[in-house]
């Protein structure tokens, strides 16, 4: 007979958990925060906006709110002192500020992205890494189908997104030796309140077309699965989730119904 394993997840309700979640104020960050809280994990909800995480920590049971801005050092050292042990970092801070041609690129946008996005996602791991390590916990990086699909204008953000996942596979060779887990959930058209009013800077007639005639994905879709990845047994580790809408099967081809 072959041996069993014990296939029980790793959210088990005799023990506590801590999550740290990134870019928490809102869209799939606060999505997660929620969810995670909601099956018993004591979740540090870390981003920028403190007004916002204090109306969710309110409104939510086992969420405690940290202000955090990932292109700060100080800001990411200061959130690693204040967490006394990491079994989950969800590292979701991010966005898309331009979709411009390659000629007509702000520099400094790229910069901004390349920063929020790559940088930020660095600096957040190397902080918390000690107590990633201590605990063999998991690290799940909210990526990008544009970290494996290239489209026109969208270059500043694809690229920052195609390090993400080259991040996601070097951490993964780094701390296999550790015990962490390292996971990457790249979703393809999620519609949320700020992402494409961000990327078109308010514009909010343009950021409701990128979706017209799709039922796209919403941030609780996405939060569902990082919770699934970050709740498997202990011996599994789920390398990489590509999810998209069921309309989109390309960055190139979405089905618009009229």
């Amino acid at each position: 007979m072959l041996p069993t394993r014990n296939r029980a997840p790793t959210n088990l309700s005799a023990m506590t958990r801590t999550a740290v979640v990134t870019g928490a104020s809102s869209g799939i960050g606060a999505a997660t925060a929620v969810l995670l809280a909601k099956q018993g994990w004591e979740v540090i909800a870390a981003a920028r906006r403190l007004d916002r995480l204090e109306e969710l920590a309110a409104e939510h049971e086992g969420i405690r709110p940290q202000q955090l801005d990932v292109t700060d050092p100080l800001s990411t050292q200061a959130l690693a002192d204040s967490v006394a042990a990491c079994d989950l970092l969800v590292a979701n801070a991010g966005g898309a500020f331009d979709l411009d041609p390659l000629s007509d690129a702000d520099i400094d946008a790229w910069a901004r992205m390349y920063d929020v996005n790559v940088l930020g996602l660095v600096r957040s791991v190397q902080a918390l890494l000690p107590a990633l390590r201590a605990a063999k916990g998991h690290v799940v990086m909210t990526g990008s189908t544009a970290g494996y699909w290239v489209y026109e204008g969208g270059g500043g953000y694809v690229a920052a997104k195609h390090a993400v996942a080259a991040l996601r596979q070097i951490l993964r060779l780094e701390e296999v030796e550790h015990g962490l887990r390292v996971s990457e959930v790249a979703p393809g058209m999620v519609k949320t309140p700020e992402f494409s009013l961000t990327r078109f800077a308010g514009d909010q007639a343009r950021s409701d077309a990128v979706y017209a005639g799709v039922d796209a994905l919403v941030a609780e879709d996405i939060a569902d699965v990082i919770v699934w990845v970050a709740t498997r047994p202990r011996h599994v580790n789920i390398d990489l989730v590509q999810v998209t809408p069921q309309q989109q099967a390309a960055s190139h081809k979405v089905i618009r119904r009229p």
